[in-house]
């Protein structure tokens, strides 16, 4: 079963609309720019995002959501630890990103 990763993410102030779409853009090419490191293959199965835009008004903040798809743990833990692609794109956004939060579930495990 596949793991799921939702990345959400709070603007500072002071980033630009042009610093944010750049941001957005670079995160939804995560999925075709990051390579198993044996088959040099794309391996994140799939990616979306969008803004939020929920009429709750429960998003404390959070004003852009990507969902991730990974097939296995391992593929998971390649992202999150030593793709060097991922990791640049994490190191290039503190200056445009406030706050962020992150969840991960397998579907249909509670």
């Amino acid at each position: 079963m596949g793991i799921v990763h939702i990345v959400m993410f709070e603007f500072k102030e002071e980033a630009t609309t042009a610093e944010i779409s750049d941001t957005c853009n670079r995160m939804l090419a995560l999925k075709d720019q990051c390579l198993h490191p044996t088959s040099k293959t794309p391996y994140v199965k799939s990616g979306i995002g969008g803004k939020e835009n929920s009429p709750e008004g429960k998003a404390g903040g959070m004003t852009h959501i990507f969902v991730v798809e990974f097939a296995n743990e391992e593929d998971r833990a390649y992202y999150l630890e030593k793709d060097p692609v991922h990791l640049a794109f994490v190191k290039s956004i503190g200056g445009v990103v406030k706050n962020a939060q992150v969840v991960d579930f397998t579907p249909g495990v509670f």
